[in-house]
């Protein structure tokens, strides 16, 4: 049986960076793998901005791209309190 695998995109300014990096160690400590593309993923993290509008709309778009390529996305980052501009 092979590991799970994670998709991860990480948007906006160098701490929501930091805080992907650490994501991804913790993730392949517990064992996950890091999949290259949304479809090969069993789940996308989107880590998100949401600092201005414009980084908004990037986090909104590829939400978007993930879901529609995989249809499980986890957001997290500056957006992911706000599940009901994210539907």
């Amino acid at each position: 049986m092979s590991n799970p695998k994670v998709g991860f995109v990480s948007l906006g300014c160098p701490k929501a960076l930091v805080d992907s990096e650490r994501s991804l160690t913790q993730l392949r400590v517990e064992g996950y793998e890091v999949s290259p593309s949304y479809e090969e993923a069993d789940i996308v993290v989107v880590n998100t901005c949401g600092f201005i509008d414009s980084a908004k709309q990037e986090s909104l778009d590829t939400i978007e791209e993930a879901m529609k390529a995989n249809g499980k996305v986890l957001v997290t980052g500056c957006m992911g309190a706000q599940a009901d501009l994210i539907k």
